[in-house]
């Protein structure tokens, strides 16, 4: 199993959020991803939501810098 992330500075945000998040699975990452996109930028937790979180991710693990 190899570690996946998503990182929020790789896509523009009025509010130029800098969190990264990465886990050792999908699942797990997907939550986190979500619980994020809702508290901190005010998405609904819809279905179409979280099908276009899990196609963000990437493998390893967030760069320091972008």
């Amino acid at each position: 199993m190899s570690r996946k992330y998503i990182d929020c500075r790789e896509y523009p945000s009025e509010m130029n959020c800098s969190v990264a998040i990465s886990a050792d699975s999908d699942k797990e990452l997907l939550e986190a991803a979500v619980q994020h996109a809702v508290s901190i930028h005010q998405h609904k937790d819809t279905p179409e939501l979280r099908s276009q979180l899990g196609q963000l991710f990437k493998e390893g693990t967030p760069p320091l810098e972008i």
